[in-house]
């Protein structure tokens, strides 16, 4: 169900329209009669470190240590 609110009806129940859009319901905000904005339930953001699918597999780590002698003379000049 869509329920459409004014501008001034939005700022004076704006804690019954949050509310609403947490049980389920579609709310818009509207000026003069027109539909302008949609309250929605915020969703944070996933942060994911690493690639996905990669959980399983196994890495050398005989393959990252130590430095590399060319890459220490292009960035370090040593």
């Amino acid at each position: 169900m869509t329920v459409q609110v004014n501008v001034h009806e939005a700022k004076t129940q704006l804690s019954r329209l949050i509310e609403a859009v947490l049980a389920g319901e579609q709310v818009t905000i509207a000026r003069a009669g027109k539909p302008v904005v949609d309250l929605v339930i915020h969703h944070a953001d996933i942060v994911c470190f690493g690639v996905d699918g990669w959980s399983q597999r196994s890495v050398d780590p005989a393959i990252f240590d130590g430095t590399d002698d060319d890459i220490q003379q292009l960035f370090l000049g040593v």
